[in-house]
């Protein structure tokens, strides 16, 4: 599979995701993933940003909110019809288009920063996407993604429950195994059935990498790793948030910042 046939399941997908997220139902990203990013995320005011695989753009308004003159880009065009619709009811100076990941229709050192929430481990061919990311980034610019974490999103992956229901150990396995593409079919847990209500299951391929991988290749596109996160809930967003305790046990999501070298280092 490759990163077209990839985001034709994904703009297969891009209508029910983009209900049940604006809905509120995507609790992972809301409660702590999206805000651990955004804590993370250097001061962009007044800079020139690329947000990659924006989606229906959700995260993409929140950089824009920062003060950064925003682009972004989806190759699903169900994705940027979307995210363009919610641009013209509330206009934040996005500018959305549709692309991939590794070809992105931009010069050489066009931007000061790239964001990328949640997409690159579905894209298959990551070494062009990270290539194609520093590419575009002007020396000394940076690279920030979220991804699922290469540790505990597993072949296997199994929540172990105790009676009261608070999870206490997540069963992994299967690590080095590759997917390549294999079908994932699943929905945002945290919505109610009436939510779901004739929603088909998200059918989202999977292409799992190591963490030593994705280090590996993030150094051979030229990055510098200049930060990471593994953002967790704490208790009183667990309060707030309960379908997310499980996330306290493990780290499901990896967040990094990486830099272009400046020019003469």
């Amino acid at each position: 599979m490759n990163h077209r046939e990839a985001g034709e399941y994904w703009d297969r997908n891009a209508e029910a995701w983009s209900r049940l997220a604006r809905a509120g139902w995507d609790t992972y990203r809301d409660a702590f993933n999206t805000p651990a990013f955004l804590e993370m995320l250097p001061d962009v005011r007044g800079l020139c940003g690329l947000d990659i695989g924006c989606g229906e753009g959700a995260n993409t308004r929140e950089v824009a909110r920062r003060g950064a003159r925003m682009a972004a880009v989806d190759i699903s065009p169900t994705f940027v019809r979307l995210a363009c619709e919610e641009e013209a009811r509330e206009p934040l100076g996005i500018r959305y288009g549709v692309a991939s990941a590794v070809a992105l229709p931009f010069d050489d050192g066009a931007v000061d920063f790239a964001t990328s929430f949640m997409c690159l481990m579905d894209i298959p061919e990551t070494a062009g996407a990270l290539a194609e990311a520093h590419r575009v980034l002007r020396p000394g610019g940076f690279l920030q993604f979220s991804i699922t974490h290469p540790c505990f999103d597993t072949p296997h992956r199994r929540n172990l429950r105790g009676p009261d229901g608070i999870t206490r150990a997540i069963e992994v396995g299967g690590y080095f195994t590759p997917l390549d593409g294999a079908l994932s079919r699943w929905t945002f847990s945290a919505a109610p059935a009436a939510a779901r209500e004739g929603v088909r299951p998200f059918e989202v391929p999977r292409f799992n990498r190591t963490l030593g991988e994705w280090l590996n290749l993030l150094i051979g596109a030229g990055f510098v790793i200049e930060r990471v996160g593994e953002p967790r809930p704490d208790d009183e967003t667990v309060r707030a948030w309960p379908s997310v305790q499980d996330a306290q046990v493990v780290a499901y999501f990896l967040h990094v910042r990486a830099r272009k070298a400046a020019i003469g280092v």
